[in-house]
């Protein structure tokens, strides 16, 4: 599975288009009065403004020999959110990932991961262009089963790591939707991000078929379009 399209709403409109393209250094794509989106890797990310206060946890797929590489980029630009322990980076031995977590310019919890399985190494000296594409969407939810089922209907994906119950993760490696069940978990990890059902629209690619979605915050379903 990936994740080709994803649009988000924010009302700090302007400071994250100013993350993106200021702080981060990516060109600003189909700008509107109240849209813009950035292409990165093999995924763009777009975001409407809106009037009420989104927040949201996405992640970005980097290659797995670049962990501390990126790490080190994005420490000159941005603040990298610490654990409990002190340390930035995080093992997370049952996905054979390792990922470190920043905020963008609206106060979203984003995410840059690698996952060893998938052996994409690079050779060079990592800057923002060798990010893969986004890997993760969060969805906040009372009831996974439920999600994870019209995940499996509609897109042909499958639970790939987790529960039905607390915490879950729909798709692969490479994309996938973080099911998390705000009754049974209260916060993002590893921040104080509230895990709420907010909306947003999603492209996603499995098995070479593309399927449009859209969480309206109480249910996920096909997207319109045309």
């Amino acid at each position: 599975m990936k994740i080709k399209n994803l649009t988000l709403r924010t009302n700090k409109f302007q400071e994250v288009k100013d993350f993106y393209s200021k702080i981060l250094g990516l060109e600003i794509n189909d700008e509107t009065d109240d849209t813009f989106s950035v292409k990165i890797g093999w995924s763009i990310l777009k975001f409407k403004q809106s009037t009420e206060p989104f927040l949201y946890h996405y992640c970005f797929l980097i290659p797995s020999n670049k962990l501390q590489e990126a790490l080190h980029w994005m420490e000159e630009r941005v603040d990298i959110v610490e654990l409990e322990s002190g340390e930035k980076a995080v093992n997370f031995e049952d996905w054979n990932a390792v990922s470190f977590y920043f905020y963008d310019g609206s106060g979203n919890i984003s995410e840059f991961i690698t996952h060893h399985d998938l052996g994409n190494d690079i050779d060079k000296q990592f800057d923002i262009s060798d990010v893969l594409g986004i890997s993760e969407m969060g969805i906040g939810t009372d009831d996974i089963k439920k999600v994870n089922s019209i995940l499996e209907e509609k897109c042909q994906t499958r639970l790939w790591k987790g529960d039905l119950r607390r915490f879950g993760a729909n798709g692969s490696p490479e994309g996938k939707f973080v099911l998390a069940n705000y009754n049974e978990k209260e916060t993002w990890f590893p921040t104080q991000i509230k895990i709420k059902p907010v909306p947003f629209e999603i492209e996603i690619e499995n098995n070479d078929k593309l399927y449009r979605l859209e969480y309206t915050g109480r249910e996920l379903r096909k997207r319109q379009t045309g």
